[in-house]
């Protein structure tokens, strides 16, 4: 058995056991920690190769330590006092447009790292999400590379790209990057923890070795890149460079682009930690947010809030903000952090079902958590510009379309689009995977003076189509709609008769 998954007497779950009055449900929780690092270490003694199993074993180590946080957490279970939970006060959230001008030497400490683990099962896609074509035929990552080498070249300065990946999109994107070797940029990958999933019945992991099924393994969201980053000796590899800042963001993002006011106000504020934040929309009510709670700035997402509080923390009022994920890490500070062993994530716990109807359960955690460990932590409200991210279908017809031009990959509006604000657009279940998407448009409509375009049904869209206002478009049950080649639709409601009504 291996050592390290032994009880100690500093091991975690002592730790956990010593903190907790000895009632049903810590007893239970001393009875599952054990079932658990037994079942930790039968599957650490499914790795012969040493190398290999030491790796594993400190990787199943750390997912240990979160199983015990769950369970003692939900033996407590102390519930967020939502009378506690204020906005955050004003020196808390500071505005994008009082921020210095940045100097470009400034630069040479920084490292971009792009969280690039998610599949794009969502759009119906197999491989990694960043590998879609999203404008004039270039990738996520492609466009994200010709940004940094932009940024390289024009400031003569060196600041290199690193990819978090997981064991769900690693080769995909080690095969994707192959074609960037000979440019002005060195990119770094590491991969994410692979956790095991637990079944929700007994709280026993999913796989039963380590070269189990996939389907039996997650890896635990994006909180994850600080133990990774650690782990993987990547951090210390840049702070051996003399990088001393990392932005990080999804790589799904298309608004994430490094800015030199934002590092500016980081060095000047003295802090360790700046989440960019954005002013809520009606579309970003799921947004997580940032709060003061007890004195501390912290984010609350979603998952965390009781149902009774939902509709308040939907609501823009009390809370006007939300997270956009692009994060400002200063790295000595997350040295110490994980040196002490601090970094103590909220655990989100995420319920799926399997392909054979079993209830499983992923715990994950979120990097904006991490904002309450470091000091002078705060967030930055940005534009709106700086959040583009293609969750959907729905957001690739926008990002494709003349509202938006690349300058060095970097998404610029139009400037002949007359207003601030993008369309909205709600294309149907029909559009939800991308081939159908692909199909359903022969060429993407001209959307340059579009409000709002709602379409449901089975829809067919020619080429150089034109469509202006208020658009929908609802094809009823057993019924199909072709709109013709450079058809220009203006404030029209198209019903599943093909009658056109003058909105």
């Amino acid at each position: 058995m291996s050592e390290s998954l032994m009880p100690k007497s500093d091991s975690f779950s002592a730790r956990v056991r010593g903190s907790s009055h000895i009632d049903f449900k810590t007893a239970t929780t001393g009875v599952a920690a054990k079932a658990m690092r037994n079942e930790l270490s039968n599957l650490v003694n499914t790795v012969k190769e040493p190398e290999t199993k030491k790796a594993f074993d400190t990787e199943m180590q750390s997912f240990f330590y979160l199983f015990t946080r769950y369970l003692s957490e939900r033996a407590k279970s102390q519930d967020l006092n939502w009378d506690h939970i204020k906005s955050p006060s004003e020196d808390k959230i500071v505005p994008y447009s009082k921020l210095p001008s940045g100097e470009t030497k400034n630069l040479n400490k920084l490292a971009v790292l792009k969280v690039n683990g998610g599949l794009g099962t969502s759009m119906g896609m197999t491989g990694a999400k960043s590998a879609l074509e999203v404008k004039d035929d270039m990738t996520f990552l492609d466009l994200t590379v010709r940004q940094i080498e932009h940024l390289n070249t024009t400031n003569r300065v060196d600041v290199p790209l690193i990819l978090m990946t997981s064991f769900n999109t690693h080769d995909d994107t080690l095969r994707i990057i192959k074609k960037y070797a000979n440019q002005q940029l060195r990119i770094t990958t590491f991969n994410q923890s692979r956790y095991p999933r637990i079944f929700k019945e007994t709280l026993l992991p999913c796989p039963k070795s380590a070269d189990d099924d996939k389907k039996n393994w997650y890896p635990p969201g994006h909180g994850d890149l600080y133990n990774a980053l650690y782990q993987s000796g990547v951090l210390d590899q840049l702070l051996a460079e003399g990088k001393e800042y990392l932005f990080a963001s999804n790589s799904d993002n298309l608004g994430a682009v490094v800015d030199d006011k934002i590092l500016q106000h980081m060095i000047d504020s003295r802090s360790e930690f700046i989440m960019e934040v954005t002013d809520k929309t009606k579309a970003d009510i799921k947004g997580g947010t940032l709060i003061e709670y007890d004195d501390t700035i912290r984010l609350l997402e979603v998952a965390q809030v009781a149902s009774e509080h939902i509709e308040d923390f939907k609501s823009i009022r009390k809370f006007k903000i939300f997270n956009t994920n692009n994060l400002w890490i200063n790295l000595k500070a997350l040295k110490r952090i994980m040196e002490l062993g601090e970094m103590e994530l909220d655990i989100i716990l995420n319920p799926k079902t399997t392909d054979d109807g079993q209830a499983v359960i992923q715990l994950e955690t979120a990097a904006g958590a991490a904002i309450k460990h470091f000091n002078n932590a705060h967030g930055v409200n940005v534009p709106r510009s700086r959040f583009l991210p293609v969750k959907s279908c729905s957001d690739l017809l926008l990002i494709k379309s003349d509202i938006y031009s690349l300058q060095h990959g970097q998404l610029v509006i139009n400037e002949q689009r007359m207003f601030e604000t993008t369309p909205v657009i709600k294309l149907g279940d029909h559009f939800k995977k991308i081939a159908q998407f692909q199909k359903r448009f022969k060429k993407i409509p001209k959307i340059l003076e579009l409000d709002h375009l709602t379409v449901t049904g089975d829809v067919y869209f020619g080429r150089n189509v034109t469509l202006r206002g208020t658009v929908i478009v609802v094809a009823n049950e057993g019924q199909r709609i072709d709109i013709p080649d450079g058809c220009i639709l203006e404030n029209r409601l198209l019903s599943g008769n093909l009658n056109m009504i003058e909105l």
